[in-house]
């Protein structure tokens, strides 16, 4: 049986930072610069919007505690650009420098693909640099619409079987709104998206519970004209609070997976809008 993570990583031996193809720095300008760090011994009154992070976490997310930046690449598949024909989805995640902090592979159907497009169920693998799965983001087929506002969209992350935390579409008729989740199902951030999607720059804003607080912002990057009009390739960052729990910092990279299928993958054949 063939390897499905061949393509985004080397072979053994190879070097296996460089070599990536999709490991990128952000594009210039995605995000503002970070503010300067308060002195050492200010008090730094907690903000709302978030717990406290949580020191008990599955193996392989402390490459999260550190962060407070992510960018997403897709990868470009050529079979899919000169055909049109829905292959896997494969990832890079890097951090602010550009180094490779996890690679994404869609696992899914092939009749699934075919048949429903960007509305397909599917599970997307995270793996670090030793190819070890550190966690698994679950996306059930659902419907996205105001339509239909008992069957909303819904990503689920799992590390070993057990639930980090979730995202769930709510209801509404004009501005895309999602709750982030804990693995209790509560909700803990807001994401509340733009009107129009169809700007250069898709800017999602995550919020406190209360929306008095943003905590962070979840931005789709323009990719060039050749890459937008002629394949679904889509880069994302995300950025949050570097003290934010890992487990929620690992829902909310899920969110840009699921923000991604939903308004920006090419919607050949079966479309969620019911």
């Amino acid at each position: 049986m063939s390897n499905p993570y061949a393509a985004i990583y080397p072979p053994a031996g190879a070097a296996h930072l460089e070599t990536q193809p999709i490991a990128t720095a952000p594009p210039p300008g995605m995000f503002p610069m970070p503010q300067s760090q308060p002195h050492p011994n200010a008090v730094v009154m907690p903000q709302g919007g978030w717990s406290q992070p949580n020191m008990t976490y599955p193996s392989g997310l402390e490459y999260l505690m550190g962060l407070n930046y992510l960018f997403v690449n897709q990868k470009i598949e050529l079979l899919e650009a000169f055909t049109g024909f829905e292959t896997k989805n494969r990832y890079a995640v890097t951090d602010m420098t550009g180094k490779p902090v996890f690679y994404v592979a869609e696992e899914s159907g092939i009749c699934s693909r075919l048949c429903l497009g960007s509305a397909r169920p599917c599970e997307f693998s995270v793996l670090d640099q030793n190819r070890r799965e550190v966690f698994r983001m679950i996306r059930p087929f659902r419907c996205d619409s105001c339509c239909c506002p008992c069957y909303l969209q819904v990503m689920e992350v799992y590390s070993d079987g057990r639930l980090l935390g979730s995202i769930t579409q709510e209801w509404s008729l004009l501005r895309p709104t999602f709750s982030i989740r804990d693995s209790s199902g509560n909700p803990v951030l807001i994401i509340k998206g733009p009107i129009i999607r169809f700007c250069i720059e898709v800017v999602f804003k995550v919020k406190s519970l209360d929306e008095k607080h943003n905590v962070g912002v979840i931005q789709k990057h323009w990719s060039g004209f050749g890459r937008e009009i002629f394949t679904d390739c889509d880069q994302f960052g995300v950025q949050f609070p570097q003290d934010l729990d890992v487990k929620i910092k690992a829902v909310l990279l899920g969110a840009c997976f699921l923000l991604d299928f939903m308004y920006f993958e090419n919607r050949s054949g079966f479309n969620a809008d019911c």
